[in-house]
């Protein structure tokens, strides 16, 4: 009994960073005043960014380095045009885990799950 309960235990220790990166798929990005900013896509490598604003030059692609607790935004628009460096997975009350994109200094967009 004990060697069953110490390796559900030992399963469930090494499971626990591969949910932590559950940050793949379509998510609805929010400004600092809360207006509607676009659509992020990540999937593998590779982020997609369709902005709300025509000819906005952040839309597109680019690629990411993914981490245990969000992804670091290497090139393409976001980077270029807005400065953004990270995309951080944090709580969210409503959706239960958000990406917090930011810049060296302050937090750009809150992005939820579509």
């Amino acid at each position: 009994m004990r060697r069953i309960a110490l390796i559900a235990a030992l399963t469930a220790l090494s499971v626990s960073p591969a949910l932590a990166q559950n940050f793949t798929g379509n998510w609805a990005c929010r400004d600092a005043t809360a207006t509607k900013a676009g659509i992020l896509t990540i999937y593998g490598a590779v982020y997609g960014f369709a902005s709300t604003s025509v000819g906005d030059a952040s839309s597109g692609t680019g690629t990411i380095t993914a981490y245990q607790d969000g992804v670091t935004i290497n090139d393409g628009g976001l980077r270029t045009t807005r400065g953004i460096q990270v995309g951080r997975m944090i709580p969210d009350p409503t959706y239960g885990t958000a990406i917090q994109l930011e810049t060296a200094d302050t937090i750009v967009m809150l992005c939820t799950p579509r």
